[in-house]
């Protein structure tokens, strides 16, 4: 595959941003096989944006021929408060995530953040010296890549989440680091302090966050920033209405979708378009609505923006782009559904 095809699937939506494509060219130029990882906190039961909207951007670096490797941040996840800081829990639930991670994309290598620390003799020197380069007020500003801000109240060990963030970065010897865009600010300070201390620079692929199902407010985080607006709207697990599990059986995707905010003739913040555009169009080279006769019959659409125009001009009823939704994401969660039907871990989460 030749450097262009392979910039053109790493920048495939769901990107949103590359920093810099130049210098991923240039990767490209003179490395067969570059190194790219994605970090992950461990909590939940997985859904569409955790694994299927993040999955398939890894497929696309696996086709472009990346080693691409998913790191389980266990110690992330405990200075989190994710999993009630239960060791057992996280190591745990680990083993879900990295299942799920080698199911969806094959060839993918899974890396647990306990083991990286165990055999990198250099991981704690390299955090602290990524550290003397960070003052108090960057460290607070940063903690939106937590899901935290500095009004809260925060303990010791959560401060040091960007330095331990950066220091990953460092240990795992980086070409590429990929994120949604809610981590877009540690993959900036690592742009600006790595080459202070002679550290290879990765290149930065930051992807859409895909918004949870319900009506969304502009809250906390969103408050007069449109990009910590969308941080604070995306789908997450702590909301089990507005997510889709990768668990969810065929009436609960229908009954989630049916009461999902989408509002007719609008396409501005708007989940079930969203949905359609980034993961049914990223799967189905055509998407079909279904309609009865004497409402015009049957539509069928190969491109997003042709499908959102008509919506836009009400030719499209929610109801019916809702129903036809349920049935593409029954296709894409079914397979996935039915590799942990016999999973007992579940039950707990």
């Amino acid at each position: 595959m030749d450097t262009e095809s392979k910039i053109d699937l790493i920048l495939r939506e769901p990107t949103e941003e590359i920093i810099e494509v130049e210098e991923l060219t240039q990767i490209f130029k003179t490395n067969s096989k570059p190194r790219h990882y994605i970090g992950l906190e461990i909590s939940g039961k997985l859904h569409l944006g955790s694994l299927i909207l993040t999955g398939y951007k890894i497929n696309d670096f696996i086709n472009a021929h990346v080693d691409c490797n998913v790191f389980l941040a266990d110690w992330h996840t405990y200075i989190n408060n994710k999993l009630n800081s239960n060791w057992e829990k996280i190591i745990e639930v680990s083993k879900y995530y990295g299942e799920a991670f080698k199911f969806f994309c094959p060839g993918v290598n899974i890396i647990l953040g306990s083991s990286l620390y165990d055999n990198y003799d250099d991981y704690w020197k390299n955090f602290m010296i990524f550290s003397k380069h960070m003052t108090l007020s960057r460290t607070l500003r940063a903690l939106t890549i937590m899901g935290r801000t500095e009004k809260e109240k925060l303990d010791f060990s959560q401060l040091m989440y960007p330095s331990m963030q950066s220091a990953d970065i460092k240990a795992l010897d980086l070409d590429i680091v990929h994120a949604g865009m809610d981590q877009r600010k540690i993959h900036m300070l690592v742009r600006e302090i790595f080459p202070k201390l002679g550290w290879k620079v990765p290149v930065s692929v930051h992807q859409h966050l895909l918004p949870g199902l319900t009506e969304p407010t502009k809250f906390g985080l969103g408050e007069g920033d449109e990009q910590d607006y969308r941080i604070s709207s995306k789908m997450s697990k702590t909301n089990p209405l507005g997510a889709v599990s990768i668990h969810d059986n065929e009436s609960t995707i229908q009954n989630k979708i049916s009461r999902a905010y989408c509002p007719i003739g609008e396409s501005e913040n708007n989940p079930i378009l969203e949905i359609t555009k980034y993961v049914i169009f990223h799967k189905f080279p055509e998407f079909q609505i279904e309609r009865p006769s004497k409402y015009g019959g049957n539509l069928v659409y190969n491109d997003y923006k042709k499908l959102e125009y008509d919506y836009i001009q009400k030719k499209i009823h929610p109801k019916d782009l809702k129903d036809s939704v349920s049935i593409y994401l029954n296709k894409v969660i079914e397979p996935i559904r039915n590799h942990f039907k016999n999973m007992t871990i579940l039950e707990d989460l």
